[in-house]
């Protein structure tokens, strides 16, 4: 799967699933601030994308994730 569709597909569960419009994604702002999501809304988030790209998330990993650019590169470098 290309970069490109992991942030189409993510960016589509933000608007679909948490209402987010699209015009507030940024994708080098933080992801709680930017997005106007909690911690429970980040849980969620992981759900999704376990659901969507097929793998497991682990915590550890996730720790140097500050924006949506890393949250694409990560999900794009464990999608199936």
């Amino acid at each position: 799967m290309t970069r490109e569709e992991v942030v189409k597909k993510i960016n589509q569960i933000l608007i679909d699933e948490f209402e987010i419009e699209e015009a507030v994604i940024d994708p080098t702002g933080n992801i709680i601030e930017t997005l106007g999501i909690d911690s429970l809304d980040l849980v969620d988030l992981v759900v999704l994308i376990e659901k969507n790209f097929g793998f497991k998330v682990v915590n550890e990993e996730m720790g140097g994730i500050k924006n949506l650019n890393d949250f694409y590169d990560y999900v794009t470098a464990r999608a199936k």
